[in-house]
C-alpha cells in the first residue's frame, strides 16, 4: 500500500453511502487491533492448521511440465483446503473478526459458490446466522455449491437483476449491509470493495504466498515466475504479496540490458520472480464478451473503490463474461490496478476455450480436477511456455473443479468442439 491509508497509489478509497462509514471505521480499527493481537493470531493460525488443513502442499506437476516442453511447474494446492478452495482462509479470519466486534449475522456474495460455501462453513463453525447473495445465472452454473451452502445452514438469496451474476450479487449484499449495518458484518470474498477490505483480504490470503516461499526455499528452488488467475483478485494478491517487495539482484554484466529472456522480461537485469495475473478473455477480447478489466478496462468506481473496470463511453459498467463464474466480474481489486501501473505484475488473459483445454490437461496429465478459475492460470502459462522452458514456475491452484464439471461438459457440447475432454484422451 502506498500513500494514504486505504489507497494503492490512486486506487482504493471508500466510495460508499454515509451510512456505512461508521461501520468501515469500526472495521478498520478492529482489523488493525486484531492483526497485531497475538491471541487473535494464535486462534486464527490454529483454526487454519487444525480445521482448514494448512499448510497446503506444493506439488511438482512433472507430466504437465513435460507436456509444456520442459517447464518445471509447481502447483500450490489450495484445492486441498477444507471446502476446496483458498476462500476459507479469508472467511475464517473475517468471521473471527466479526465475533470480536460483537456482530451476530454474516452476509456474503458469491459467484462460483466457493466463497459462499466458505462463508457458510465459517458461520456453522462459529455459530453465526448466514445469508449469501448469488445471481440466478451463477446458481444455475453452480448448483452443487448452492446445495452445499444450504446444507451448511446458510440461506441462499437469489439475485435476478442485471446479468444475474457476481456484480449483481455484490450490489445486493451492499444494499443489505446498508440497511442492517448495526449487527451485521459483510464478508467480502475478494480483494475488492472499500477500505479496509482490500488490505484485510490480502492480509488473510497472504498465507498462500508465505507458505509457498517457505516450501520453495526448503526445496532450494528460486522461481522464475508465479502465475495466478485474477477476477476480483484474492488468490493472486495472496500469492503475490510476499514476492511484490523483493528487490532485484545486482545486475549481471553478462546479461545484455535489452535481454528479453526469463527473468529479464522487462528489458532489465531483474532477477526477481515475474508475477503474472491471468484474466478471463471469455469469447475473445475483440468480441466484447470477456472479463478482462485490467487488459481493456478503464479506471472508475465500482462497489466502493476506485479501480479498473469494464465500462462504456458514458462510464456505465458493462457486463462481464467468462465460462468461469468466479472470474465473471467487471472489476478488479484496487491493489491489482496499482500493480499493473507500477509494472510489478504483468496481466494477461486467456479465452474460455484455452481455459477449458487447460482444465482437461490437469485432469488427464496430473489426476487433478481444477477449478475453471485456476485453469485460467495454467492456460496462461501454456501460452508462453517456451519462455519458461527449464525454469521453475509456480501456479496458484486456487480451487478444485467438482463445481465446474457440468459447466465444462455443457461448454464442450455447445462451443468446445476443438477441446479434448479428459475421457476422450487416450
Amino acid at each position: 500500500m502506498t500513500g494514504r491509508m486505504g489507497w494503492f497509489g490512486t486506487y482504493g478509497g471508500q466510495f460508499v453511502p454515509e451510512t456505512l462509514i461508521p461501520a468501515l471505521d469500526e472495521l478498520t480499527r478492529a482489523w488493525a487491533d486484531a492483526r497485531h493481537d497475538s491471541e487473535f493470531r494464535k486462534t486464527l493460525d490454529d483454526c487454519l492448521h487444525r480445521y482448514v488443513g494448512r499448510p497446503t502442499p506444493l506439488y511438482q506437476a512433472r507430466r504437465l511440465g513435460k507436456d509444456m516442453g520442459g517447464v518445471r511447474i509447481w502447483l500450490k494446492r489450495e484445492d486441498l483446503n477444507h471446502t476446496g478452495a483458498h476462500k476459507i482462509n479469508n472467511t475464517v479470519g473475517q468471521v473471527l473478526l466479526a465475533r470480536r466486534m460483537g456482530k451476530t449475522r454474516i452476509i456474503a456474495e458469491t459467484g462460483a459458490g466457493q466463497h459462499g460455501v466458505a462463508a457458510a462453513t465459517a458461520c456453522a463453525l462459529f455459530g453465526f446466522e448466514c445469508d449469501v447473495y448469488m445471481g440466478e445465472e451463477d446458481m444455475r452454473r453452480q448448483a452443487l455449491n448452492v446445495e452445499r451452502m444450504r446444507m451448511l445452514g446458510a440461506r441462499v438469496l437469489p439475485v435476478s437483476s442485471g446479468s444475474r451474476t457476481l456484480k449483481d450479487a455484490t450490489s445486493e449484499a451492499i444494499r443489505d449491509w446498508t440497511a442492517s449495518v448495526g449487527g451485521t458484518h459483510y464478508v467480502i470474498g475478494s480483494a475488492v470493495g472499500p477500505a479496509p477490505y482490500p488490505d484485510m483480504v490480502r492480509g488473510l490470503q497472504r498465507v498462500i504466498g508465505n507458505e509457498t516461499r517457505t516450501q520453495l526455499r526448503e526445496l532450494g528452488v528460486e522461481p522464475a515466475a508465479v502465475f495466478a488467475c485474477v477476477g476480483g483478485g484474492s488468490n493472486a494478491i495472496g500469492m503475490f504479496a510476499p514476492f511484490i517487495d523483493d528487490q532485484p539482484l545486482p545486475e549481471n554484466p553478462s546479461v545484455p540490458a535489452d535481454s528479453s529472456g526469463p527473468g529479464q522480461v522487462r528489458g532489465v537485469s531483474d532477477n526477481r520472480a515475474e508475477l503474472v495475473g491471468v484474466e478471463a478473455a471469455g469469447a475473445g477480447l475483440a468480441s466484447g464478451q470477456h472479463a478482462a478489466s485490467l487488459s481493456l478496462g478503464l479506471p472508475g468506481v465500482l462497489h466502493g473503490s476506485h479501480s479498473y473496470l469494464l465500462q462504456d463511453e458514458d462510464g456505465q459498467v458493462t457486463p462481464a463474461h467468462s465460462v468461469s463464474a468466479g472470474l465473471d466480474y467487471p472489476g478488479v481489486g484496487p491493489e491489482h490496478s496499482w500493480l499493473k501501473e507500477s509494472g510489478r505484475v504483468r496481466y494477461e488473459s486467456v479465452t474460455d476455450h484455452e481455459a477449458v483445454a487447460a482444465f482437461g490437461d490437469l485432469c488427464r496429465l496430473e489426476g487433478i480436477i481444477p477449478a475453471l478459475e485456476s485453469a485460467h492460470a495454467a492456460a496462461g502459462l501454456r501460452k508462453e511456455a517456451e519462455k519458461w522452458k527449464n525454469r521453475d514456475v509456480v501456479i496458484c491452484l486456487s480451487g478444485r473443479g467438482d463445481k465446474d464439471v457440468e459447466e465444462v461438459r455443457r461448454f464442450e457440447r455447445t462451443r468446445g468442439a476443438d477441446v479434448q475432454s479428459p475421457d476422450q484422451a487416450s
